[in-house]
């Protein structure tokens, strides 16, 4: 595909233009308008791979999807602090102006999760939790009541900004947890969860990417699930694509692109189990379509192989 023939791509790279000249990305007018035309023009459906771009094309993706990134901490952080000065501030998270798509995108993972998982999980890990844990905090809020959540991430402010939030509720508190850390340096404590989910911004790139997923295959617990976030078509613009085949060490169950406002793809994946010295190996087969919600999106189920004859 040619660069300049995709009205699409055309577009995004203008934005890209706008976006790397503001002075700041922290939250205000020209800001949120500049990153609202962005995600309109994104989130259409697309038939776009952004792998076969031209290598000019691919250099601003990947640095657009670093100011995204950047933008969406700063978003985060900004409405972390407001909600932090209310007495019971997990009253008033509504006032983050994309609640509603984290309401979507847990019920969306609870429910892919539900699909794949026998139990309900007592024991979940969140990597990259930020300073709004949006998707822990309504997850355990509405879909795992009981469930304790550890949620790690590299940044000690964003930590303490997330606890406040946090620590005035009587059940979170209890229930949710707080670890500054590099995942990376992270070993043996990850045995304990039987579901991780890795937020999308955690490996900015690909090799990173596959780094922490890498990580997490040497230390997770056979049989643990892992939840991840994507991106497909022009989505791809805004977030890191996880393709399955890097998903080393996981038997990947099934891809989920969203074609509403939920931006983010969702993976699940199971830690491959060992039997004596053979490890059972990840599959990358053919992919069907199946949507369990019956509402326009799409979900890929790829086929796994019977895993003893």
């Amino acid at each position: 595909m040619g660069c300049q023939e995709e009205p699409l791509v055309q577009k995004v790279c203008d934005l890209y233009l706008q976006i790397s000249s503001l002075e700041s990305l922290k939250p205000s007018k020209d800001v949120n308008m500049i990153f609202t035309q962005l995600v309109l023009t994104c989130m259409p459906s697309s038939p776009i791979d952004v792998t076969k771009l031209c290598k000019r094309v691919q250099e601003t993706r990947s640095k657009l999807i670093m100011l995204c990134g950047e933008a969406e901490g700063l978003l985060e952080s900004h409405f972390s602090t407001i909600l932090g000065s209310y007495e019971n501030p997990l009253d008033h998270l509504t006032i983050f102006p994309y609640y509603s798509n984290y309401l979507k995108l847990s019920l969306l993972e609870f429910t892919i999760l539900s699909q794949h998982c026998a139990h309900v999980p007592s024991k979940i890990a969140f990597v990259g939790s930020g300073p709004l844990p949006l998707t822990s905090i309504v997850l355990a809020s509405n879909h795992l009541i009981d469930t304790t959540f550890h949620n790690y991430d590299i940044d000690p402010l964003a930590n303490s900004m997330a606890v406040a939030l946090v620590s005035s509720d009587p059940d979170l508190s209890k229930r949710m947890f707080f670890h500054t850390n590099d995942i990376m340096n992270v070993t043996n404590a990850l045995k304990d969860y039987e579901v991780v989910f890795l937020a999308a911004l955690v490996g900015m790139d690909k090799e990173d990417k596959v780094k922490v997923i890498d990580h997490l295959a040497k230390y997770m617990a056979p049989g643990a699930f892992l939840m991840l976030r994507s991106a497909h078509g022009a989505r791809a613009f805004l977030y890191p694509v996880v393709d399955p085949c890097d998903l080393r060490g996981f038997d990947v169950l099934s891809v989920f692109h969203p074609t509403d406002e939920v931006i983010n793809s969702v993976v699940i994946a199971r830690k491959n189990i060992v039997l004596g010295p053979m490890i059972l190996p990840t599959k990358c087969s053919e992919i069907q379509a199946f949507d369990p919600f019956n509402h326009g999106n799409m979900i890929e189920e790829l086929a796994i192989e019977e895993q003893l004859s």
